[in-house]
């Protein structure tokens, strides 16, 4: 059965539309531009408790980890996180997560439905969590879904110290236990003020009622996404297709480690970074709202008769209007007029200066060149 929050039970909130990646929690609370202005000057609670949550215990848990995932977590202290990928044998993205190593646990949490390719054999994909558990082998780790003990929500604002009463470092992705159990995690976006709280799923309405009384705004998820789109960060399965590689999305470095071996698709990213450069970028896209349509996510973006990308998350900012990202092809010229969309909404875009990608300077392809002179 489809998860559904307590929340869109209260008065005022509007759930988003059938199919919408946000299913299950609220989209707004009635005036999704307000939420947008009081989240960059003041502050805001956003229930984005649909999120899936997986937590790993036991003496190997880091070790283990770092063989699996994308990003270098050995030394990964208590009470910080970081973000990570898992990838296919091709490099390709399987599933996106951030993690929070507080009390001897690493919670990796995802958007709803993460999935991982098979290392059997056969291949095909399945869920993280059997993926997980398929390569535990003697490893001296336990493994466990959590989803139904805690539930996400996020603060955002530079007024969210405000509203919180938790010792959290200042460091991005800080991380610290909560009392009556769950964390604490500073994320550095899609605001710089942001903060996750994963708190026990049964004291979720408490927990969003000792928030609101404390001064922050109900938010939802139409919040989010504007601001999440502006700050050019992309969500797994909508901004990403099937062959979609970290260096196109921007997660080298914040979710993928370049100089790491032992993991799956590490020669595909070593060898991008080193020797070549990824075929797209993300690009944040200006929309021509005078229409007043806009495209959807899969629609193609075109330079003249040539499709030239693909249409990824479309929002409504409160400052900057409609707005999308794209994976586009990195020979479109940074100041072309393009047109996004398909049938009947078909609309005039420009990409965001800002969100060109300035020239790669690969480590590799350099030294070669020096060795021919």
């Amino acid at each position: 059965m489809p998860y559904r929050s307590p929340l869109l039970e209260a008065p005022r909130v509007v759930a988003p539309p059938e199919g919408h990646p946000e299913a299950g929690v609220p989209w707004h609370w009635g005036d999704p531009f307000a939420e947008q202005r009081t989240a960059t000057r003041g502050v805001v609670v956003i229930d984005r408790s649909h999120r899936e949550i997986i937590a790993v215990r036991g003496e190997e848990r880091l070790s283990w980890l770092h063989l699996l995932i994308s990003q270098h977590v050995t030394e990964l202290a208590e009470n910080t996180g970081t973000e990570a990928l898992v990838l296919d044998s091709q490099g390709h993205i399987d599933t996106h997560v951030v993690l929070a190593h507080t009390a001897g646990t690493v919670h990796l949490d995802s958007d709803p439905g993460p999935v991982a390719t098979s290392a059997l054999p056969k291949g095909g994909k399945q869920t993280l969590l059997e993926y997980l558990e398929a390569m535990k082998f003697w490893a001296k780790v336990d493994i466990s879904d959590e989803t139904g003990e805690l539930a996400l929500l996020t603060v955002l604002g530079p007024d969210s110290g405000k509203v919180l009463d938790v010792e959290l470092g200042a460091a991005p992705y800080a991380a610290a236990a909560l009392p009556g159990g769950g964390f604490a995690r500073r994320m550095p976006w899609p605001t710089r003020d942001a903060v996750d709280l994963a708190v026990p799923r049964d004291q979720l309405t408490q927990w969003w009622q000792r928030l609101t009384d404390a001064g922050a705004r109900p938010a939802g998820t139409w919040a989010f996404d504007a601001l999440r789109v502006e700050s050019r960060h992309a969500r797994l399965g909508v901004d990403t297709d099937e062959r979609t590689i970290p260096h196109e999305v921007g997660w080298i470095g914040t979710a993928a480690h370049v100089a790491k071996g032992c993991y799956r698709g590490q020669e595909t990213v070593a060898k991008v970074h080193n020797v070549g450069r990824p075929p797209r970028y993300l690009a944040l896209l200006h929309i021509d709202g005078s229409p007043e349509i806009t495209p959807e996510t899969g629609d193609p973006v075109r330079l003249g008769e040539r499709v030239v990308g693909r249409i990824g998350s479309v929002a409504q900012h409160h400052e900057l209007g409609p707005i999308a990202l794209a994976l586009v092809k990195r020979s479109v010229p940074a100041a072309a007029e393009l047109l996004a969309g398909a049938e009947d909404r078909v609309v005039q875009a420009v990409v965001d200066p800002d969100s060109v990608p300035g020239e790669h300077v690969a480590p590799g392809r350099e030294a070669a060149q020096r060795l021919r002179g």
